[in-house]
């Protein structure tokens, strides 16, 4: 290597995954953070950190002085960006080489190229590439892009032009949506790329969303490492995705990689991209072009034995990529499921992570960036860790990934750990019938009813508990097993009571008896908010930890919240409420408000539109719960707003 150091522009998973890629080519890494992040785990690992500014991404990292401050005192002589963030600013990398470090990525010139979807388009229809069908002229006046929009046909997609990950864009059904959904786009486009620039395409209403991974060097080789398969999406952010896709039969296989290597050629691209198409039966088009390395990258090291990073270390340091198009060959099937903090209708959450134990085993990787204790930002994205896995074949691959959710424990912080468990269960995942459509088509994205609380959870519950407060020398333990030789315990679970009567055989030894009878727990190590044990003989594993009075428990993949009651004079206290024929509106999280479309004392109908609130990358329409007259709206536009804040106040009419 002609380096020795490398800065890291990023955080979480991704710059962990850096970090241990470096290790093992005996390259040092300067890690950067946020004041937020300064005990984080990219921070530990790493072997030297610089501070960079506050918690928003704004004032640490997206702020390029900072930055480069950064590079200059750690003396590193490359940067890689990781992903999001800086990683497609080619302004950034500009400021990287001024500095005099080496920048871990395509060229400035191919990021402007490539990063435009408007140039990325022309360049494809040079190489040969199909793209779909749109607008990308010059005139974004409302006028015109309604007429376009008509010509076209709806449904229509508005895209934002300088970005990607779902930022920027949405789909338009019909004429009379056409404006706000236009407006909403170019907002948020100007707030993630600081670029409202628009294009229009044909939305192509049932696809397959598949990308080639390509990566050059600096001395004319083009490779592809063959696709992945990301068609399972929510909002258009991508949820699982796998190598290789189950829709692609040799010769179309062959024939959408070597369309991806004549894109890259044209575009004189070197290190890692990914160019992505559309698939609708047999006819694919080009969809633009991500210039750095993606999130879903390890499926693709699975099936091919390569590792990425470090290919795209070898490229940057000037030397020949180490393998020919002839060397890379396809073996197995890989699955990657994200895990994000997400809460209720997948709004992004954030908090303690009390216990986090992701499963292992024979073809299991976890790529994470937290450990049990670590808090989970508001500030930044909210995936928290990557579960990828590969067996022989797809078949092995699906088992595989059920068995390894079911073993997922975290605790402290809602997930989407729920719906990743529905989608491997769901029979047309496991066939391989996976369009961008696929959660609204089999109606996985809506919450399941409530699952009642099983027998065997409170059982451990009840013997989780016990251990724990003995362990930490809680009164509870001492004095009623001494004098009574057992306890009784009480929880609650929506409506429900549920007592159990307890009576120690052994140290770690329970007889539990509830109404349907009584059973007898071993538990046989505790550790980590994990609990392995016995239940009448028969194995059983939790995640188990205590939340101050309370318990959260999960047990097969599903997370249950058992509530102790209160102390006689401690007061149950709900949420607030507003006065009655009246209605208050609060901030899901803290965010920015990015439009508000009504004024105090408008009367309004029920549904709506109030305002805009922007938290965590995704955008909260606010709508009137009923027709009434605003009372109050405590922030205007561009103000912040914390987690719990009233947005409006409506007076019932």
């Amino acid at each position: 290597m002609s380096f020795s150091k490398l800065l890291i522009a990023n955080r979480g998973e991704i710059a962990v995954r850096i970090i241990r890629a470096c290790k093992e080519l005996d390259i040092r890494t300067a890690a950067v953070y946020s004041e937020i992040d300064e005990g984080a785990m990219h921070v530990r690992l790493a072997d030297e950190a610089y501070a960079i500014g506050p918690a928003p991404a704004t004032e640490s990292y997206l702020n390029v002085e900072k930055l480069v401050e950064a590079i200059e005192k750690s003396g590193a002589e490359a940067v890689h960006p990781g992903y999001g963030f800086l990683s497609e600013s080619a302004d950034f990398a500009r400021a990287v080489e001024g500095a005099g470090a080496i920048w871990v990525g395509p060229s400035p010139e191919a990021m402007d190229a490539m990063g435009l979807k408007v140039k990325a388009k022309e360049i494809a229809r040079k190489a040969d590439v199909p793209t779909v069908p749109g607008y990308d002229g010059e005139d974004e006046s409302e006028e015109r892009l309604a007429e376009e929009a008509e010509r076209i046909g709806y449904p229509v997609l508005v895209k934002a032009s300088a970005g990607g990950g779902g930022r920027g864009m949405r789909a338009v059904a019909r004429p009379r949506d056409f404006l706000e959904a236009l407006r909403g786009a170019k907002r948020e486009a100007l707030s993630a790329f600081g670029n409202d620039s628009v294009l229009l395409e044909k939305f192509v209403e049932n696809p397959r969303h598949i990308e080639v991974q390509v990566i050059g060097d600096n001395h004319g080789n083009v490779i592809h490492l063959y696709e992945r398969d990301c068609s399972i999406q929510r909002r258009h952010q991508k949820v699982i995705e796998e190598a290789p896709s189950p829709a692609l039969d040799p010769e179309l296989r062959e024939e959408m990689c070597a369309a991806a290597v004549r894109l890259a050629q044209e575009s004189g691209y070197r290190n890692a991209g990914t160019v992505e198409f559309l698939l609708e039966d047999e006819e694919y088009y080009f969809l633009e072009m991500n210039t750095r390395l993606q999130v879903e990258h390890p499926v693709t090291e699975r099936v091919t034995n390569l590792d990425l990073v470090q290919l795209q270390l070898t490229v940057a340091a000037g030397e020949p990529l180490p393998v020919s198009q002839e060397d890379v060959a396809l073996r197995g099937s890989s699955i990657e499921a994200r895990v994000y903090a997400e809460g209720e209708g997948g709004l992004p959450a954030g908090g303690r992570l009390l216990a986090f134990a992701p499963p292992g085993g024979p073809g299991i990787r976890n790529d994470v960036g937290v450990e049990s204790g670590d808090e989970v930002s508001v500030h930044y994205d909210p995936m928290i860790s990557k579960l990828i896995v590969f067996a022989p074949n797809r078949e092995m691959s699906v088992r595989r990934l059920r068995r390894a959710l079911e073993d997922y424990t975290i605790l402290g912080i809602p997930t989407n750990l729920p719906l990743l468990r529905r989608i491997a269960e769901h029979h047309a995942f496991a066939a391989g019938e996976t369009t961008t459509n696929f959660l609204e088509k089999h109606r996985l994205a809506e919450p399941p009813v409530e699952i009642p609380v099983p027998e065997e959870a409170i059982l451990l519950t009840a013997a989780g508990e016990l251990i724990s407060r003995r362990t930490t020398a809680e009164p509870f333990a001492a004095g009623p097993w001494r004098h009574l030789g057992s306890v009784r315990l009480r929880y609650r679970t929506g409506d429900a009571e549920h007592r159990v009567k307890a009576e120690r055989l052994g140290r770690n030894t329970f007889r539990l008896q509830l109404e349907e009878g009584d059973s007898v727990v071993e538990v046989l190590a505790f550790r980590d908010g994990e609990m392995h044990a016995t239940l009448d003989g028969n194995p059983i594993k939790a995640g188990f930890v205590l939340d101050g009075l309370d318990v959260r428990l999960s047990l097969r993949g599903v997370v249950y919240e058992l509530f102790k009651p209160r102390p006689p004079d401690v007061d149950d206290v709900g949420p607030g409420g507003a006065d009655a024929g009246g209605a208050s509106l609060t901030a899901p999280m803290p965010g920015t408000v990015v439009k508000v479309l009504v004024s105090e004392g408008d009367e309004v109908e029920e549904g709506q539109l109030l305002l805009v609130l922007e938290a965590m990358k995704t955008e909260q329409s606010v709508a009137a719960p009923h027709a009434g007259v605003v009372r109050s709206l405590p922030y205007a536009e561009g103000a912040g707003v914390p987690g719990g804040a009233v947005l409006a106040e409506l007076e019932e009419a």
